[in-house]
């Protein structure tokens, strides 16, 4: 069983209408995880930097962090951790680059996901960061695909 909270902690840009629970649920099934806890938090961006800034040393909004959990199983499964994305800036992205900001994010959230089930383009090879690409390119496409 999966089992994905979703929270909106922000109120600057308006995401009621995104189906945030379902893109997760169907990206850890793409990715062949069955039982599995998650949890989805959209801050703004003054919400995220704090968090940037406290656990990463950024002072500076970012578009999404993804906060592993380290105590193993929860009552329903493994619990995967936590994705937090900035509504502000993922919007802001997606003006940028020509895409809607219901896009911008689907892909953060996929990035974050893929980060929490062990893909690293970070601390990686360049062969790592290259799979995880090719890994977030394959499910966004296939959720699009499912919409």
């Amino acid at each position: 069983m999966v089992v994905i909270e979703v929270q909106n902690l922000q109120e600057r840009v308006p995401i009621d209408d995104l189906p945030i629970g379902e893109w997760a649920t169907r990206a850890l099934a793409l990715l062949h995880i069955e039982n599995a806890e998650l949890s989805v938090v959209v801050l703004d961006d003054d919400q995220i930097r704090e968090l940037n800034r406290t656990y990463l040393e950024r002072d500076k909004p970012t578009n999404v962090i993804s906060f592993p959990q380290q105590e193993g199983d929860g009552p329903l499964g493994e619990h995967l951790g936590d994705v937090v994305i900035s509504a502000e800036t993922a919007a802001r992205e997606a003006q940028d680059a020509g895409m809607s900001a219901r896009e911008r994010m689907l892909e953060l959230l996929v990035h974050g996901i893929c980060h929490l089930t062990g893909y690293d383009h970070e601390r990686g090879t360049e062969e790592e960061a290259r799979e995880m690409e090719e890994a977030e390119e394959r499910l966004v496409r296939e959720i699009r695909e499912q919409a």
